[in-house]
């Protein structure tokens, strides 16, 4: 059996209805659940993960993809993220996923994947391989179909701390300020004042001075996100 052909079967024996109905009236997702609950996942997944390990990488992402493209139930959407999350894979974090992880984005087209994807997938490729990175975020802070690939590239250095590169967080959070094509977004606007708390907790004198540079086209939304926990 595949993984992906494991992953159906475990997901077709658990889950709770009710649980379902209610996850799904939650996240106003078109795709049901199965009404599993994030640990109740991951401890389905453990098991898997380990019997059906990749040596190939082609097969790897085609696995990942099926899961993404073809799935029935949101927790598939999961199931692929928990893959490529997957420690066995880590050396395969690199510029070539990128593709791939911007389908996932593409495909979910919502913060329960989306915010996964940038802070844990795409925040590591960026951090490992920043010269093949690098690029590619600034093509995706301006994408012009999708504010998900955008808010991808906004919180794509979320976890990167004193490793930020300030001058790509500058570009990325400028191109979807309010005047922007998707800046006056909610998750547009979210994200931008997410990215900014979020580097605040390592320099927030860089923080301030950016909310006070661009004040004029910076929503209260995201002025108040950014500005969160510094003392007034």
């Amino acid at each position: 059996m595949t993984y992906v052909a494991a992953v159906r079967a475990a997901l077709a024996e658990s889950g709770d209805p009710e649980r379902a109905a209610q996850q799904q009236a939650y996240m106003k997702s078109e795709l049901p659940y199965v009404g599993l609950g994030a640990p109740a996942l991951r401890a389905l997944l453990r098991p898997i993960l380990v019997e059906h390990r990749f040596a190939d990488r082609a097969q790897w992402e085609a696995a990942a993809l099926e899961l993404v493209e073809d799935a029935t139930h949101r927790e598939e959407w999961y199931s692929a993220v928990a893959l490529l999350r997957h420690r066995s894979y880590r050396t395969w974090l690199d510029p070539d996923v990128l593709p791939l992880l911007e389908e996932v984005v593409r495909t979910a087209a919502w913060w329960d994947v989306v915010d996964e994807v940038a802070g844990h997938l795409v925040g590591q490729v960026l951090l490992d391989h920043r010269d093949g990175t690098t690029p590619v975020m600034d093509g995706w802070s301006v994408d012009p179909d999708s504010l998900w690939v955008r808010r991808t590239a906004m919180l794509s250095q979320l976890r990167h701390e004193e490793q930020t590169d300030t001058d790509l967080l500058a570009r990325v959070l400028v191109a979807n300020l309010d005047d922007t094509a998707y800046g006056r977004d909610f998750f547009v606007r979210k994200a931008l004042g997410w990215a900014l708390r979020q580097h605040a907790r390592t320099d927030a004198a860089w923080v301030r001075a950016f909310v006070s540079t661009h004040a004029g086209r910076l929503s209260g939304l995201s002025r108040r996100e950014a500005l969160k926990h510094l003392p007034a």
